[in-house]
């Protein structure tokens, strides 16, 4: 599995943490994120996320080396808090056309050793709505929990959450079934100036009660399926 547990985050990280600005006039109640598309390792070909609470703490991170190694080797991404506790593994479906992703609870290599059911671990499944496919629907991703009375088969379950907007431009929603709104997803400005920073640098806004965790096992995911071609991928 493609992580590391460094003791702290560097200096860089830090000094990009002050340059980042809060926007003051938001509901305090609110868990607000900001989101780094970048490893916490400073190492050359890195890839993951380092994200930053309200306070300016380290909140998640997920470690890297590389986008394209092999399913067969192990792949996957494991998402992890601030201590390098591993949350979340997120693991692509092979040969799926709707790229679809799975979550599993904890470290799923560890525990597919140990002998547990890996089905009984997963949390949610996500793809890319097949309508969006389509152009027929301003969704373009959905996710599915997993439920105990659940058919192996997606087909013809109603999705627990959608994905409205543009993931890639850096402006969506995550919304529930119930057409509740969860969660956000924003560019970021520069602390007490117009200036919007990359997009590699975005706010996650997340409803207060609401489960960070699994917002972020979101965004991972839909950080590897949408700026993909739709063709079927045996995995990332």
């Amino acid at each position: 599995m493609f992580r590391i547990h460094p003791a702290a985050v560097n200096s860089r990280s830090k000094m990009f943490l002050e340059s980042v600005g809060e926007d003051e006039a938001e509901s305090p109640c609110l868990n607000k994120l900001t989101v780094w598309k970048r490893s916490s390792m400073a190492f050359r070909g890195t890839d993951g996320f380092t994200v930053f609470d309200r306070q300016g703490k380290l909140a998640f991170r997920v470690d890297n080396y590389s986008r394209t190694k092999s399913c067969s080797e192990g792949g996957g991404l494991v998402l992890m808090d601030g201590a390098g506790n591993a949350l979340l593994t997120l693991r692509p479906q092979m040969w799926s056309i709707h790229s679809q992703w799975n979550a599993y609870r904890g470290e799923s290599y560890s525990c597919s050793r140990s002998g547990q059911s890996m089905t009984k671990l997963r949390v949610f499944t996500l793809r890319r709505c097949s309508r969006h496919l389509l152009h027929s629907s301003k969704a373009e991703a959905e996710v599915f929990l997993r439920k105990e009375a659940a058919c192996r088969t997606l087909s013809g379950q109603a999705p627990d959450f959608t994905i409205e907007g543009s993931f890639e431009r850096r402006n969506c929603c995550i919304r529930r079934s119930s057409g509740e709104v969860v969660a956000r997803i924003a560019r970021k400005r520069v602390k007490n100036g117009g200036v919007v920073l990359s997009n590699d640098v975005f706010s996650l806004v997340i409803k207060p009660g609401f489960d960070a965790e699994m917002v972020m096992g979101f965004v991972i995911v839909l950080d590897r399926i949408c700026h993909k071609s739709y063709g079927p991928v045996m995995c990332s």
